[in-house]
């Protein structure tokens, strides 16, 4: 039998030769800091119309994931995954390389015609007509030896990816779509898994609730919380509870009889981080203050929500005719920033909606119309039309 070297070494050279492969992971993320990875299943282009399909496993074996990172980092080698997004945040951050030419098989049924946010075995069964036996995806993946059964779950994970890549593209060719999902997988090489104490800072709970003293004291209790969390390998909120940390940053307690009076303070952690909990806020009162960003999101208004309906019609009305998922034009989120920006006079909302190709198939038009120049009404067929 080759060596995982060898076998790392020969699909590279066989994705490099024929200019694609397909790539899935297994990994456990409960109880962790991050993600573990435990398995990289390749499928590369074989002989006869066949694929090989190999599952590289880094727990149980070391092997050097250099080529096959090369590969993945290559802008003329097409990476095909599904639903990939957290599979490139693992390989970017365990193999320490970018991943480009991404051609996610979840994001382009979307432009085909097919629901959004369909499962690998339902798009295939829809696709390809070939139903998958999902029995393993829930198994413990970190435990070796790892039984028949999750191998060749694994292996079946990638066993129709690239028909399935084929099969999406020509509909997307066939729609003039496929630059359109191309553009959008291209958004996941930027995927990541990394944690970065001021994006958490800023999406904690009430944050903005606080003034700028005890917003530094939460986020250096942010940073000693992800430096504790990634020393023990567990995830950051059994470390502190969010809720208990804003909580702390508002009080700013100084010694351990302050800080047992906050709620949602359990006992275990008085006694194994209480010292350090107090050491944290004292460098976050040394800290520079921390000012509420101006540039939050418009709050929503109570009268929002006719114009919202009004825009999702004309949303889902261009979805249909442009024969893409409506979830790709616009999520209620986005509607909102749109709606609340026109409401208050303020500049174009900085959403997907009124960008690229996305503008142009709905976005301009759905200014048009929350700025009263157009209105819909119930056509022929009872089909939403749009005027002037």
């Amino acid at each position: 039998m080759a060596s995982p070297d060898t076998i790392v070494a020969e699909l590279a050279a066989t994705a490099r030769a024929c200019g694609r492969l397909g790539i899935d992971t297994e990994f456990v993320g409960e109880g962790r800091y991050q993600a573990l990875l435990c398995l990289v299943q390749v499928v590369v282009p074989g002989a006869d119309g066949e694929v090989r399909i190999e599952v590289l496993d880094p727990i149980a074996e070391q092997f050097d994931p250099a080529p096959l990172a090369a590969v993945l980092e290559d802008p003329q080698i097409e990476v095909v995954l599904h639903a990939g997004r957290q599979d490139v945040a693992l390989l970017r951050r365990v193999w320490g390389r970018d991943v480009h030419n991404v051609f996610d098989t979840q994001l382009a049924a979307g432009f085909a015609g097919l629901r959004a946010q369909l499962g690998y075995e339902a798009l295939i069964n829809e696709v390809l007509d070939v139903r998958l036996r999902k029995s393993a995806s829930f198994t413990r993946w970190d435990q070796r030896p790892l039984s028949e059964e999750q191998l060749t779950y694994a292996r079946e994970d990638v066993l129709h990816i690239l028909a399935l890549s084929d099969a999406l593209q020509d509909r997307l060719v066939a729609r003039g779509r496929l630059e359109w999902a191309r553009e959008e997988c291209r958004a996941l090489e930027e995927a990541s898994d990394e944690r970065d104490p001021e994006t958490i800072f800023a999406r904690l709970p009430r944050i903005n609730s606080l003034d700028p003293g005890q917003r530094a004291v939460a986020l250096e209790l942010v940073a000693w919380r992800e430096r504790t969390a990634r020393e023990s390998d567990r995830p950051a909120p059994g470390v502190l509870a969010d809720a208990g940390l804003v909580e702390i940053a508002k009080r700013r307690p100084a010694d351990p009889d302050r800080l047992a009076q906050i709620r949602g303070l359990n006992e275990g952690t008085m006694r194994r981080r209480g010292r350090a909990i107090i050491e944290a806020v004292a460098r976050g009162r040394d800290r520079e203050p921390i000012p509420v960003d101006g540039d939050r999101p418009l709050p929503p208004d109570t009268h929002d929500a006719p114009l919202i309906a009004l825009g999702e019609a004309l949303v889902r009305a261009r979805a249909a005719e442009a024969g893409v998922a409506y979830e790709l034009l616009a999520a209620r989120a986005d509607l909102q920033r749109i709606v609340s920006a026109v409401r208050e006079h303020a500049p174009e909302a900085e959403t997907r909606t009124l960008q690229g190709w996305r503008r142009e198939v709905v976005g301009a038009e759905l200014l048009e119309l929350l700025a009263g120049r157009r209105s819909l009404r119930v056509g022929e067929g009872r089909q939403i039309e749009v005027s002037p």
